[in-house]
């Protein structure tokens, strides 16, 4: 019993975990170097994260400064963030390469929440996929033999308390980062 439990704790960890930094690479209007974490660059053939190559800095709250530390892969790292879809125009003075942010119109920023939303749904049904799997589990062993109708009715309530302990914390994940897009 104790077993369901904790696995079924740890997948819907992950899965809020992996919408929290699916949530960290939204960009908001404001210069966040986590908007990088899922570029890579070619970096003598290993597809290789662009902090990895490069000081990245936030010289201004609307700008990325990207200062590579060897010369050649500026045009590598300008390549990976053009055909990215962060939607940004990088430019180089031959040293460092400069993201600017431009200021968000009210349009992009009711997009961005839609797509907030529809990241949120998708964690929600991947949690509830996790519970069903769960319950499953449960139902095996308890056709089995191997758990009581009394602990498969605890074990059944005990799973969907965690499950809507998680689906509060991705509701409230996405309505804190919902804020923050539409805060001008």
């Amino acid at each position: 019993m104790e077993e369901i439990l904790l696995q079924l704790e740890s997948k819907m960890e992950k899965s809020v975990e992996n919408l929290m930094a699916e949530f960290g690479s939204i960009r908001a209007g404001r210069a966040n170097p986590h908007v990088l974490d899922k570029i890579k660059v070619d970096y003598y053939g290993t597809p290789t994260a662009i902090q990895q190559v490069a000081n990245v800095s936030v010289p201004e709250p609307r700008m990325i400064q990207i200062q590579p530390w060897e010369g050649s892969m500026i045009k590598v790292i300008e390549k990976a963030i053009l055909t990215s879809d962060l939607g940004l125009t990088p430019t180089n003075d031959g040293k460092t390469i400069r993201l600017s942010f431009p200021e968000l119109t009210e349009e992009r920023r009711k997009d961005l929440v839609k797509d907030i939303k529809k990241k949120a749904e998708e964690a929600k049904v991947a949690i509830r996929n996790i519970r069903r799997d769960a319950n499953d589990k449960s139902k095996k062993k308890n056709k089995a033999g191997e758990l009581s109708d009394d602990n498969f009715k605890e074990l059944e309530e005990k799973v969907q308390k965690i499950t809507d302990k998680y689906i509060v914390s991705v509701d409230k994940a996405a309505e804190t980062k919902s804020k923050e897009i539409l805060t001008v």
